[in-house]
């Protein structure tokens, strides 16, 4: 199965077990920096770039599934957009920038969840979309292909502050493991860690 019929698969079977269970909803959003580690093209041994640090945006829709003591568990889907992130090789045969979206149903479990301060982790699975630049990093026409579809796991780790009314603050850490952009060239890698480092705000309803 790809994994983006997985994805399908889970969302809703995420909203039906959701919907018998207490009616507590969170809408986040959060803005933040993404990082991918240098690779190493085998074939030359010259490193490929990915930029220092590329912004992001996530916006992610919570429920609450069950609270057991000091404990909440949640279904929540992360949906992660990074505009662009600019590549760096010595050679004229890789795409300018590349783009990525990560869509990835979890869940999370809170930590003291009643409380106003509230450490959480979170792990899941989903759909991924690399976007390569139509362009090469000096001058050209890419010719590889526009886009690249990857099964992506997500862990990570953050924390709540509810502040006033329904309203909080969120500083989150992700992982999202994912298959690689189409370079042009050959890393000798499949996958790749892409780290997302965000602050935002919520609002529970």
């Amino acid at each position: 199965m790809s994994a983006k019929r997985l994805a399908f698969l889970i969302v809703p079977v995420l909203a039906l077990v959701s919907s018998a269970f207490a009616q507590v909803n969170e809408l986040a959003v959060t803005a933040g920096l993404t990082f991918v580690s240098t690779q190493t093209v085998p074939s030359t041994g010259l490193p490929i770039h990915f930029g220092d640090a590329s912004g992001s945006v996530t916006a992610n829709y919570a429920r609450l599934l069950k609270t057991h003591k000091i404990f909440g568990l949640y279904a929540e889907l992360p949906v992660t957009y990074v505009p662009g992130m600019e590549l760096n090789y010595r050679y004229n045969v890789i795409p300018a920038n590349v783009r990525a979206l990560f869509l990835t149903p979890s869940v999370r479990l809170n930590f003291f969840s009643r409380d106003s301060v509230t450490p959480w982790v979170s792990a899941g699975g989903g759909y991924g979309r690399w976007f390569q630049s139509s362009n090469l990093i000096w001058y050209g026409t890419n010719p590889g292909p526009s886009g690249t579809n990857t099964g992506v796991v997500q862990f990570g780790t953050g924390l709540d502050a509810w502040f006033w009314h329904g309203w909080g603050f969120r500083f989150e850490a992700r992982d999202f493991y994912s298959g690689v952009p189409t370079l042009n060239v050959e890393t000798g890698r499949s996958r790749q860690h892409n780290y997302n480092v965000a602050v935002g705000f919520m609002r529970r309803f």
